[in-house]
């Protein structure tokens, strides 16, 4: 666009959220503790899953994976948002947006894989409780695990590599509290119809596609369940089950409202209530969720604190 000043720009001022003045350490105290909650809720999930053996499952192979990637996931963002919270200017330098946006990328789409993964083995355990450790075997546990990295870390580096070539000239104001791909493409200076045909293309792919192939998988386990009645059954199903497919759906539809179908009004403030949804909330629930509630984790977490408690009690 010839009009436009072509000062390169070499940073960005994300503006962050928008909370008023009198309500800002309140709400800073507010996210630190998320955070915080975040990262010990995922952290204990993943040592207890390493230390207990009778959790060496594929459900909780799939699990911990997940909540390393809540961990990664809030941490690519919360950190930074609570620095600038107190700063007097929330810059960040253009090669650090990118990196940003690059693990953002990475750590939900591999939540989306995982999510599928975990759905799937859901399916198996109910609908097919006899051939489960024949058809889940660690060779295709880790194998569907294997591939959820490499095809987040393709997905990740395209959206990158083409954020990379664009020009971004005078306006270098972030409207958001990271570096958004959607507020990004605003700011660029140059064309961005392949960067926006790369993100309904593959969004489709990443997104709606797995949130589909859960709700394919939840259907045939509603529909197995109701062929065979059973008050017990049917409670063990949906307790099991009724927790992960409401995280699915905030998940899922806070990012796919957010950038598949955006608001014709380009709404800011419902942008990032939107994103902090599945940014901060849902990595934070997750541990609630799948798993402090979950009676196996339970059993784990107290056998854990007995050895730590008793030390040489095997010797009495």
């Amino acid at each position: 666009m010839p009009g436009r000043n072509q000062t390169i720009v070499s940073d960005f001022l994300l503006l962050g959220l928008p909370i008023e003045p009198e309500q800002h350490n309140l709400f800073y105290a507010l996210f630190l503790a998320m955070y915080l909650t975040t990262v010990v809720g995922n952290m204990l999930i993943i040592i207890l899953i390493r230390l207990d053996s009778h959790l060496h499952t594929p459900m909780y192979l799939f699990l911990s994976n997940l909540s390393f990637s809540d961990l990664c996931f809030s941490s690519v963002t919360m950190p930074k948002l609570l620095q600038n919270m107190q700063s007097q200017v929330p810059s960040i330098p253009f090669e650090g947006c990118l990196t940003q946006m690059y693990f953002f990328l990475f750590f939900a789409d591999l939540e989306s894989f995982l999510l599928v993964a975990m759905a799937y083995d859901r399916y198996v355990a109910i609908c097919f409780p006899l051939h489960y450790t024949t058809i889940m075997s660690p060779q295709l546990c880790l194998s569907l695990v294997a591939l959820s990295w490499v095809l987040t870390t393709f997905h990740a580096m395209l959206h990158t590599l083409l954020m990379a070539r664009l020009s971004f000239c005078a306006d270098n104001v972030i409207p958001h509290f990271f570096c958004d791909m959607s507020a990004l493409l605003k700011l660029a200076c140059s064309d961005t119809q392949v960067n926006e045909l790369v993100i309904f293309v593959m969004g489709g792919l990443i997104l709606v596609i797995p949130f589909l192939l859960i709700i394919m998988s939840y259907a045939r386990i509603v529909s197995s369940i109701l062929k065979v009645p059973s008050a017990r059954g049917i409670h063990k199903a949906f307790s099991t089950c009724g927790s992960h497919l409401s995280v699915v759906s905030l998940f899922y539809g806070t990012v796919i409202g957010l950038y598949l179908c955006p608001s014709a009004n380009n709404s800011t403030i419902k942008d990032t209530v939107m994103a902090m949804m599945y940014t901060v909330v849902t990595p934070m629930l997750n541990p609630f969720i799948y798993s402090l509630r979950n009676r196996d984790m339970k059993g784990a977490l107290g056998r854990v604190f007995h050895k730590k408690k008793f030390p040489f009690s095997v010797w009495r």
